[in-house]
């Protein structure tokens, strides 16, 4: 059984990156916000160096009724970047988790994850992460 891949007052230290938006039937049509963790932050937000091994960006998913994502978060996506980015090249670098509301870690490394952000780059995404700021 695994642990969510981010802690769980993880609001106390991850900084929004890309703020309450209506997403593709990717996510259910749910509302998402992302975050990144410090180690995330910089190459995230700049677009530029490596995303350090362990860095995580997590993607809060709300209700779709919920236009500015104050409600409960009714599941949670995350990617944590792998030592070694090129080891299996299908994750993209990444370790991929879906996590229910009660922080049940529902998947790893699914393929409809990775699979949807393999198109990810240049100016929709950077190293995979699907997402302009």
């Amino acid at each position: 059984v695994s642990t969510p891949l981010f802690p769980a007052d993880y609001a106390d230290t991850y900084v929004e990156v890309r703020d309450c938006r209506q997403n593709s039937g990717s996510h259910n049509f749910n509302r998402i916000r992302v975050l990144a963790d410090p180690a995330a932050l910089a190459p995230y937000r700049d677009r530029a160096g490596d995303f350090p091994a362990g860095a995580v960006v997590l993607k809060e998913e709300h209700a779709f009724e919920d236009s500015d994502c104050s409600g409960d978060v009714i599941r949670w996506t995350a990617m944590e970047r792998l030592a070694d980015p090129a080891a299996n090249p299908d994750l993209l670098g990444w370790h991929w988790q879906d996590v229910a509301a009660d922080r049940t870690v529902v998947s790893d490394d699914q393929p409809a994850c990775y699979g949807c952000h393999t198109d990810c780059e240049g100016a929709e995404g950077y190293e995979g992460t699907c997402t302009d700021p």
